[in-house]
């Protein structure tokens, strides 16, 4: 009986296990490049940005895509998915992000999750955990969000004393694309409105 030398049995079994590891070959598909919004509406005079331009590497907690990855703040403990809508801004004050699903429910600092799958999971500076920055963040939790009209608002709740107006940036993303807007609140104009629909 002629047996095999021992480094090309160890060679065989390796290949042996990296086949059946990686399985056949083939592209995973994206779940995120499925999900397209069309009907896109902003308040008249405010400009939704829907083009990304790189500017390095991912930074904290400005509602940016900055790596033009199709992700707001990755890597920033906040949570992301197909959809993702994110709100930050400088000064003291208390802005509030809601967003409404297709079925009419809002997500907010009172109603932190929706049964649609909508959650948020950033209130700063209120929840524990925000260092010191001013971030709120809803994103939905599955690959499959509800199809229909989704409304987005920003709104100036107090300025706790800071300068009017108050200047927020508005991070969204819906599937694989990342959408962007600057707004300027005050007292008198408290509300900026967004809205998209998933046909």
């Amino acid at each position: 009986m002629r047996r095999a030398p021992f480094g090309a049995a160890l060679v065989g079994t390796a290949l042996v296990g990296t086949a059946l590891a990686c399985g056949p070959a083939g592209r995973v598909e994206d779940p995120s490049r499925k999900i397209q919004a069309t009907n896109i509406t902003a308040t008249p005079g405010v400009e939704l940005q829907m083009a990304c331009m790189p500017t390095g590497p991912e930074r904290c907690f400005n509602a940016i895509d900055d790596n033009c990855n199709g992700v707001i703040d990755e890597g920033c403990g906040v949570g992301t998915g197909v959809l993702q809508f994110t709100i930050a801004w400088e000064s003291g004050a208390d802005v509030d992000l809601i967003v409404t699903d297709p079925s009419g429910v809002k997500v907010y600092e009172g109603s932190r999750a929706a049964p649609g799958g909508l959650r948020l999971d950033k209130d700063c500076p209120t929840d524990d955990g925000c260092h010191g920055q001013n971030i709120e963040n809803i994103f939905y939790e599955g690959l499959e969000p509800a199809r229909g009209k989704y409304a987005v608002d920003v709104k100036l709740t107090d300025l706790r004393g800071g300068e009017s107006p108050v200047k927020v940036r508005l991070g969204a993303r819906v599937g694989s694309r990342t959408f962007g807007a600057e707004v300027m609140l005050t007292p008198s104009d408290d509300k900026k409105s967004f809205g998209f629909e998933l046909p």
